[in-house]
């Protein structure tokens, strides 16, 4: 029985008659006919590929339902239990009654066969006893028909302790020894089937199992016979029948989750597996549930998939586990393929699922994207970038889990799994902007993550997308993936190129690639026409206000100025639209900056415009980037990086010049600006201009016409920079232990496919013993020689404490020389009367090129620190008297360092950060940008985790680990201590925090039990979307603060309820139950 409770058939007006005049009679041929004819039919098994047909079967009470009508049990009802008793003395001192041996031998028999039935979950709870957990999974699959399947572990961790003491109690009684078979079977009949059937293999037959209880059954009517004041009256079997039922465990799932699987069950048919042996189809969309067809409506507005995706998603490939490549053009809808497949990862065949997307912003989105998902399918979904994300990841038996994770941090989790074997685990890996493997270091690293799936794990799926594929051969061959591509756009791109006033369509049949369009009308006046000689005002104007703009300009300074220069020309109407709206804006960007606003967003705002760029705080780029997305906002200057981040379409999309800061645009930057162009389901049509100068005519029509750059690998990109900290893991790992070994993973990368990249006159051999010789002199691998035979000599690689701390640190082989003399320097006298000396450890070496110190401001700020914190510069080498004697202009004798002044400087501006946690104050006092001051912070934030790794793997660190840890998540909030839970939700900045918790809404339960509607009146300018959004991640978040799931698999629990309470009494079973309805 599914449902765990008594089998009863009811009939109309049952407990009616039972109380009339007449019902004793009615009830005691009621009575015999139960126990004679109508034991419940055996349930038929269903094949893989069966429906289940509706049949005419008894009705199932659970354990809720009401089993003994207006009493607490069968014992409550006296009358009952007096009637069978008068109707059993009437047949038996009836001179028409005789006593029939095979009528009472097959009355036995049904009602052992019921006891039978009744028991049958205590006979697996004895075999599990007795013999292993594989004989108890293989008999109970063998008993589907009268069996109960053992349920999950989630259900032990729901029950109260009480619950807990009763499962001891109950597998004592169970597991106690039978000293007096003989008075065991005369007192309680029933358990004569139970002392048969448990001694056997619940593996036999059930026709086997029915054989031997012949023996019982006849015995029992013997004894009938030879002594019929011992026979068991019909009331005292029905008492011990019923007793036994009590007594048997009830299966562990709650009606909640019975309901939910009858829905699964009538939506599916019957679960079903595919070609890939592991996937379980659960659901009518792409095997998964309505519930996400149904959520995608609600929460993306997604009704229908679009051709190329149903094609996509039922490729042969993918039901075969091959990894796959797929290239569409921007706006496609390529991430919605992606997510599809994740969920059916995570659903359908319960394997972890790792997503790697290119940039800390777009990884909060998708967070917050798809934490609604993860509460509404019971998945967790967790966040890697910056400082956070846990190595190796919390290992959980119940939930599985979504890493969306960037680049960087998708390579140390994946270190880790591999290192605690556990990289099986993942099932699924999700590259997002695939062609990044061709750009810089970062390409290097995303390259060496994909390549040690690859080689560790021959069950993990890949699945890259990207828009912007050239070589895509090169990448199949890598990844030993098939391709899928399409031209697809759900909104047709026009591309044009304008030059001086002529407006020319690309068009790739004409004989110079460009035809003629239109001319440019717009009367300029004289004035005007100096101020915007590229007619910015007059393009974005055909467009604005009713459809939406994006004008991408070279710099951050250009970005401003051009937003600044369109507001002062533009008419006074734009300010009327939507103007109570635009004044809520600038009020919401003020309080964030504590009360102060960019004059240049101040200025344009009104008129819906402003610019979007690396200078602003978070706060304030997700506040704007909001209103662009509601429409408050028309029109946005910006730089290149928002091609290639969150998603902002727009009706037009205009390139303010065909450079990108100095460098001429790549055709790849190009395709990632325009195909902004165009917004599903609003626009008809997208359209790009690239604005020229005439005598750059011919560089962009070779822009234009020309493919895509190829990726190529960067492992040897700056002095082979990527192949050394690829190999100095590899052995780490003990993926590879000798120079053979090392070489036979090297020729699974990408850069083994490309052998054009190699030095002129080497080989990938040569490169790698000259990358191995290098790590040796650095003290980062040593080599020990072992005798395998007499004319063998093994040379094994070993990873010193250095090494193993700078892989697992993840930091630089460039400079973990420096910071570990560093740290070792800081142990001498390190001072922590405030967090300067911390801080200084903490500065990415990286940022000292950024840092320009104005050495007014920086002894200023030196006289402003206590003497204490005054000894930290010296301690560090930076003096005194050097910052004096800059300052006022004069000749300095003696060197120092530079990049030690530098990171002191930037340790400055982080401690006056911590202390006021304001960044325009911040700003303002070093004269800097708010921008550059928020990318310190982020940078600092995540470098200071990788510091902590880095002390963790060497034990004269240990002082820095707790400090650290402090101070890396000080760092990553940077708000006040009451402000951090909050900040630990995806999508909450500190702006929105504050506003949480001035309304009562301090802690993260509290947020996570509050009510999307309440939120939407209590909290100003809160859509609904991102009230619903903030809820799940809540949720999500307060997960992770959650003791992992503990305890044993297969162990067993007796589900009690209210109504079997004087039942459990009868059997002397003590139980304080406490039952949380």
């Amino acid at each position: 029985m599914e449902s765990g409770g008594v089998a009863v058939k009811r009939t109309p007006g049952r407990r009616r008659s039972s109380r009339t005049n007449g019902g004793a009679a009615s009830v005691g041929k009621r009575s015999r006919d139960r126990t004679c004819s109508r034991s419940p039919p055996p349930r038929k098994k269903l094949g893989s590929g069966e429906a289940l047909e509706e049949q005419d079967c008894p009705e199932y009470n659970g354990s809720d339902d009401d089993l003994f009508g207006d009493y607490d049990s069968f014992s409550g009802n006296s009358s009952l239990l007096a009637n069978v008793e008068a109707i059993e003395q009437r047949c038996v001192l009836s001179p028409d009654f005789v006593l029939d041996s095979k009528s009472i031998e097959s009355r036995a028999a049904g009602q052992l066969q019921n006891a039978k039935q009744t028991f049958l979950f205590a006979e697996s709870i004895a075999c599990l006893r007795n013999g292993t957990e594989g004989d108890f999974v293989s008999s109970v699959k063998e008993h589907q028909e009268s069996s109960l399947k053992c349920q999950d572990d989630e259900v032990l961790e729901d029950l109260p302790s009480s619950q807990l003491l009763f499962l001891e109690q109950s597998n004592e009684c169970f597991a106690g020894p039978n000293t007096t078979p003989g008075v065991q079977q005369r007192d309680c009949p029933m358990n004569i089937c139970l002392d048969k059937t448990s001694n056997q293999s619940l593996c036999q037959k059930t026709e086997c199992n029915k054989e031997d209880n012949e023996p019982a059954t006849s015995e029992l009517s013997t004894i009938a016979l030879a002594d019929p004041t011992r026979r068991k009256s019909l009331k005292d079997l029905l008492k011990s029948a019923m007793t036994g039922n009590a007594r048997a465990p009830a299966p562990l799932v709650s009606k909640s989750k019975e309901l939910s699987e009858v829905l699964v069950a009538e939506e599916a048919g019957v679960p079903e597996e595919t070609a890939g042996s592991s996937f379980i189809d659960i659901g009518p969309f792409y095997g998964l549930p309505t519930k996400v067809k149904e959520l995608l409506v609600k929460c993306r507005g997604i009704e229908n998939l679009y051709d190329w995706q149903h094609d996509c998603l039922t490729l042969e490939s993918l039901k075969q586990r091959k990894n796959l490549i797929y290239s569409l053009p921007t706006s496609g809808g390529k991430t919605l393929v992606a997510e599809i497949l994740i969920l059916q990862e995570l659903l359908c065949r319960k394997m972890d699922v790792l997503m790697i997307l290119p940039y800390v912003a777009i990884v909060q989105e998708k967070v917050g994207n798809l934490s609604g998902f993860g509460m509404e399918f019971d998945f967790l979904v967790e966040e890697y970038a910056g400082s956070k994300g846990k190595f190796p990841p919390v290992k959980r038996r119940l939930k599985k889990s979504l890493y969306v994770s960037t680049i960087e941090k998708a390579h140390s989790l994946v270190n880790s799994l591999i290192e605690t074997g556990r990289i099986s685990d993942l099932g699924l890996i999700v590259v997002d902007e695939l062609h990044m493997i061709g750009e810089g270091s970062r390409g290097a690293i995303l390259e060496m993550t994909l390549a040690k799936i690859i080689y560790a794990s021959k069950t993990t799926q890949i699945i890259g997308m990207s828009a912007t594929l050239n070589n895509a051969g090169d990448l199949q061959q890598f990844l030993k993936a098939e391709y899928y591509t399409s031209n697809f756009r759900p909104v047709e791109l026009k591309e044009y190129v304008k030059i001086q006033d002529s407006i020319y369509e690309v068009d790739s049949t004409a004989e110079n690639g460009f035809t003629f369009s239109r001319l440019l009308e717009y009367k300029y006046s004289s004035n005007l026409q100096k101020i915007d000689p590229d007619h910015l005002l007059a393009l974005a104007t055909e467009v604005i206000p009713k459809y939406s703009c994006l004008i991408f300009c070279p710099t951050k300074k250009n970005c401003e100025n051009v937003a600044e220069t369109i507001c002062k020309y533009l008419k006074r109407e734009y300010k009327t639209l939507r103007e109570r709206e635009k004044r809520d804006l600038i009020d919401d960007l003020t309080n964030i900056c504590n009360g102060k606003l960019c004059p240049v967003l101040k200025r344009t705002i009104p008129f819906g415009v402003a610019y979007h760029h690396s200078g602003l705080t978070n706060d304030e780029r997700k506040q704007i980037e909001e209103a662009y997305s509601s429409g408050i906002l028309c029109l946005l200057t910006c730089t290149s990086t928002l091609a290639a981040g969150v998603n902002l379409p727009a009706r037009r999309v205009i390139l303010r010049a065909p450079y990108v800061a100095t460098e001429f645009m790549k055709k790849n930057q190009y395709k990632q600006m325009v195909g902004r162009a165009g917004r599903a389901g609003i626009d008809s049509a997208g359209e790009s201009i690239l604005i020229a100068q005439a005598k750059d005519k011919q560089l962009v029509r070779n822009l234009v016409h020309s493919p895509l750059e190829s990726c190529y690998s960067n492992l040897l990109l700056e002095c082979n920079k990527g192949i050394r900290s690829l190999i100095l893991s590899l052995v780490g790992l003990k993926i590879a232990t000798n120079p053979e070994e090392v070489h036979r993973f090297m020729c699974s990368t990408l850069l083994s496919i490309q052998p054009q990249l190699l030095p002129k006159g080497k080989s990938l051999w040569d490169v790698i013993v000259e990358v191995l010789q290098w790590l040796k002199q650095n003290g980062l691998l040593k080599e020990r020689a072992r005798c395998e035979s007499e004319h063998h000599l093994q040379h094994n690689l070993e990873i010193t404490h250095l090494g193993q701390a700078t892989y697992k640190g993840s930091i630089s082989l460039a400079y973990c020389d420096t910071l570990y003399a560093d740290l070792k320097k800081g142990l001498k006298g390190l001072i922590l009367e405030s967090y300067l000396h911390l801080l200084y450890l903490t500065i990415p070496y990286e940022m000292v090129s950024q840092c320009n110190p104005d050495w007014m401001i920086y002894f200023k700020q030196y006289n402003q620190l206590t003497p204490v914190e005054q000894q930290v510069a010296a301690a560090v080498g930076v003096p005194e008297s050097f910052i004096a004697k800059k300052a006022s202009g004069q000749a300095i004798r003696k060197d120092v360092d530079g990049d030690t002044v530098g990171r002191l400087y930037l340790s400055f501006v982080l401690h006056a950060l911590v202390k006021e946690t304001n960044i325009w104050n911040v700003a303002e006092k070093f004269n800097t940008s708010r921008g550059f001051v928020q990318t310190l912070l982020n940078s600092a934030a995540a470098f200071s985790s990788s510091v902590l790794h880095f002390c963790e793997e060497l034990d004269e660190f240990w002082v820095y680990k707790a400090l650290l840890t402090e101070l890396s998540k000080k760092l990553t909030y940077c708000v006040k201590a009451e402000l951090i839970p909050l900040m630990e939700v995806a999508g909450v900045l500190e702006a929105r925090a504050k506003q949480l918790y001035n309304a009562g809404y301090k802690t993260l339960a509290h947020l996570a039990n509050a009510n999307p509607e309440v939120l939407v009146k209590t909290i100003e300018h809160m859509s609904r979307r991102q009230a619903r959004q903030i809820v799940s991640s809540a949720k999500v978040s307060r997960m992770f603060c959650e003791k992992p799931q503990t305890g044993k698999c297969f162990q067993q629990i007796c589900w009690v309820n209210r109504k079997y309470w004087r039942i459990l009494i009868l059997f002397g079973i003590q139980l304080c139950y406490n039952h949380p309805s």
